[in-house]
Order: C-alpha cells, then structure tokens, then sequence
C-alpha cells in the first residue's frame, strides 16, 4: 500500500489574523457554528490526550458537550484511562478536525472536575438508555464479552426503572485553554496558523509558519 501520493489541495477559505476574535474561545464558537451549519461530521467529536504517570501519551476521541467563557467542557467516567491520567496530571490536549472545511483546531490547557450540580444537570438531560450505560460500563476494564455488558445494564434498568442518579463514578470536565491554534487549509501546504497563547492574564495573538 502506497501513502506517498495521497494529497488534498485546501483553497476553500482564507483565516487572517486581523478578521480573528481578540478571545479564542469566542472564536472557537464562530468555528464552531459553522462546522454544525455546515453539517461536517460530528463536528462536536475531538481528539483528547492524556499523559499516564510514566509519562506515556495516549489519545482517544470523545464529544464536545459545552463551551462557555472559561473552557471546553466533556463528559465520562472518572475511573475510565483517561479520568486517571487526568488524575495524576491534568494537562491535556484536545483537537478538532473539520475536513470539510479544511479546518483544524488545537487546544492544550488542564482539565478540573466541573461541580456535581453541572454534572447531575446534564446526566439528566441524557437519554434514559446513555443514563443506564453510564452505570453498566466500568469503563477500560476488561470484561468477558458484550453479552457480559448487556446482562448488566439490564439489571441496572430493574434497579431503575424511571429515575437514573447519577453514578458518582461519572461526570465533566472543564479544559481551561492556556494555548489554542486555528489552522485554515491553503494550497501548496502554504496553511494559515493563528496561534493564541496567554501572557499577562490577556491572549496574545500571532500568525506561524505552516
């Protein structure tokens, strides 16, 4: 199998550092919006990577669930792989890939627990079926097989046949950004970088080489 000659050349759209928010997270919700209006594939779906206690990277894909003034805020179990290394160091870096719009973006920050309020309000919000394998998934642990999991998710729906709490094993996360990178396709791998970083409490804002 040859990669060598599989290439696309990105002309759909053009980012200059003057047409940026002055706040990256504002600008991350213009992208953002775009990506949904654009109907991209899960445009909510980021690449998130965690550092264990040996020092070893690892990555796995999870979904946006909020962005407010402080971060970007997901959802899983605490006890999960990433929920420990998270635990034992709380730098991270997420990435977003919208290959319809030629568009990427990068984020590197630490995560901290959101309050058990937010938490409890979006488990709510969740569809009685996510709320049941919330509690039957000790999620990245080995188990026998899928009917295994399904036999204990249909003793956690007799358990709780209307109302599901929320396991305290189970909740969000808030990625407070420290730098963030908006990059715009351009031909001949001649891409846009608008790069943020945070000096002296303000965002700085800058264009790299590609």
């Amino acid at each position: 199998m040859d990669l060598h000659h599989i290439r696309e050349e990105y002309r759909k759209r053009v980012l200059s550092q003057q047409n940026c928010q002055d706040n990256p997270i504002s600008q991350f919700e213009l992208w953002m919006n775009e990506a949904i209006n654009s109907q991209v594939c899960e445009p909510t779906a980021m690449n998130i990577s965690t550092v264990d206690k040996e020092g070893r990277p690892s990555s796995r894909v999870v979904l946006l669930k909020e962005v407010n003034s402080e971060g970007f805020v997901f959802f899983t179990n605490y006890h999960s792989h990433k929920g420990q290394n998270i635990a034992n160091n709380p730098n991270v870096a997420i990435a977003f890939f919208w290959p319809e719009l030629e568009r990427q973006v990068r984020i590197e920050g630490k995560a901290e627990k959101i309050s058990t309020e937010q938490s409890d309000e979006y488990f709510a919000s969740r569809p009685y079926t996510s709320q049941i394998g919330a509690w039957a998934s000790e999620q990245s642990t080995v188990i026998s097989g899928y009917k295994f999991l399904l036999s204990k998710a249909a003793l956690i729906a007799a358990r709780y046949p209307f109302h599901v709490p929320r396991p305290m094993h189970w909740g969000g996360y808030l990625i407070r950004p420290e730098i963030v990178e908006f990059w715009q396709g351009r031909p001949s791998r001649l891409h846009d970088r608008i790069y943020y970083r945070k000096g002296n409490g303000n965002w700085i804002r800058e264009r790299l080489s590609p």
